[in-house]
């Protein structure tokens, strides 16, 4: 892995992608510490210190800005809401649906939709935290002053997308993931930090801090070995005679990723499971409270959802970024088959059940380690720092991706780099 870091900056395309990524996460590390006007920030401080719940998940979310209440507070929560509404739109309808899959176009309007879409969802949520803040005393300005509390909260929230979405276009890896990603590694020295001082003043047992470092690590494996689990299926090409050639003839396999929707399912997940309670906070009285403490993290509710929604979008999202039809038609094209199975729509019907077994298998395996912190918390009585689970899960899967992403590129250029030597010396690469 170091090695492939080191031969990407001497590309000089991507070591700019690279530097774009970084300087685009410095500045949404940067938005985080800076506290939105009017908002008492000590007493959000304190809040957090008296336990802070469900809105210690979402600051992961937004990469500790919730904490201070910057102006990056709502992180890239209204973005996967707006995405995760209309990734199901297209499902259910068949307009939308012809939009995204038969031009250029409808996947831009798409795409405007989402955004759009995000401006509402940031709207709504921006409206409900200042309420909210207001009855606590947190926020104690007039009309005028809680207006402009929301408009830069949204704003924030747009900017977020706004980053994300540049790091996609012009950077390495996935935009919104990298955010998570660098939100949550931010936090790791003061949770350190934090674990320290609890052992030092005896608020920790140290047994139980080495149990729960030893099960980190147990974890960070399992999440290795699920981002890069595969069932292969063993695929044959027939020969084939073109012109005086013959091609094919040869055994290959199809990778079937046990996990093939990555972390996503966790993210949307989450997001659904916060909305509700952030819609609660407009509210008071017996039903907003029950509401609250419907969807608080540990709760029976919460729970029996968050494993409901995780398997849900495990399927979900690999129905959108997995199709068996074009894979065995591709197959069927070329000559491919998979023994004991006919080319065609049995290839295609085979491949999906297989699919649909190892993703039941991997949903499950992300539930449990999603509800990681839970258990923790309840059996060892950590509550100082989020241990494990989704964090654990969001870090290592991006990282991955984004290392896999790196070392593509390397490997497209260094191939493509072959390819121009050799024919400039007169090498015969190009003379196929």
């Amino acid at each position: 892995m170091l090695d492939s870091f080191r031969d990407a900056f001497k590309l000089p395309d991507l070591k700019r992608r690279i530097l774009f990524t970084l300087g685009v996460l410095f500045i949404f590390r940067l938005g985080a510490h800076i506290p939105t006007p009017g908002i008492d920030t000590a007493a959000m401080a304190r809040l957090f210190e008296q336990g802070a719940g469900v809105l210690g998940f979402l600051d992961i979310f937004a990469g500790g800005a919730l904490r201070r209440f910057g102006i990056f507070a709502l992180g890239v929560t209204p973005y996967i809401n707006s995405s995760i509404v209309f990734q199901l739109l297209v499902v259910v309808f068949p307009a939308l649906e012809k939009m995204q899959k038969e031009s250029e176009d409808g996947r831009k309007k798409i795409i405007q939709f989402t955004r759009w879409g995000t401006i509402l969802f940031a709207g709504i949520q921006a409206v409900g935290m200042t309420f909210w803040l207001g009855r606590l005393g947190i926020f104690s300005g007039g009309l005028f002053a809680g207006l402009i509390v929301v408009l830069t909260v949204t704003a924030g929230a747009v900017t977020v997308m706004w980053l994300g979405e540049e790091i996609t276009d012009h950077g390495i890896g996935n935009g919104i993931s990298l955010l998570i990603f660098a939100g949550i590694v931010a936090r790791i020295p003061e949770a350190i930090l934090r674990s320290w001082q609890m052992l030092r003043l005896g608020e920790m047992n140290i047994l139980v801090l080495i149990l729960a470092i030893g099960l980190m690590f147990v974890v960070i494996a399992g999440c290795i070995l699920l981002q890069e689990g595969q069932r292969r299926l063993p695929v044959q090409y027939a020969k084939r005679v073109v012109g005086n050639k013959v091609y094919g003839g040869q055994s290959t396999f199809i990778p079937l990723k046990v996990n093939q929707a990555g972390v996503m399912p966790i993210i949307f997940a989450s997001s659904v499971l916060l909305f509700p309670y952030s819609i609660a906070r407009f509210f008071t009285g017996n039903i907003a409270t029950m509401v609250q403490k419907m969807f608080e993290p540990g709760s029976v509710v919460y729970i029996v959802l968050y494993i409901s929604l995780i398997i849900f979008f495990a399927y979900f999202y690999t129905a959108v970024v997995f199709n068996p039809a074009d894979i065995a038609n591709n197959m069927k094209k070329y000559g491919g088959f998979i023994l004991g199975i006919r080319p065609g729509r049995p290839t295609s019907e085979f491949i999906e059940k297989v699919m649909s077994r190892i993703t039941l298998g991997g949903a499950v395996f992300l539930a449990i380690i999603a509800l990681l912190p839970t258990l923790m918390t309840n059996l060892m009585g950590i509550t100082s720092f989020y241990f494990g689970g989704t964090a654990v899960l969001i870090v290592v899967g991006v990282a991955l991706d984004t290392v896999h992403q790196i070392e593509g590129q390397l490997l497209m250029r260094h191939y493509e780099g072959i390819l121009k030597r050799r024919d400039s010396k007169g090498g015969g690469f190009l003379r196929f």
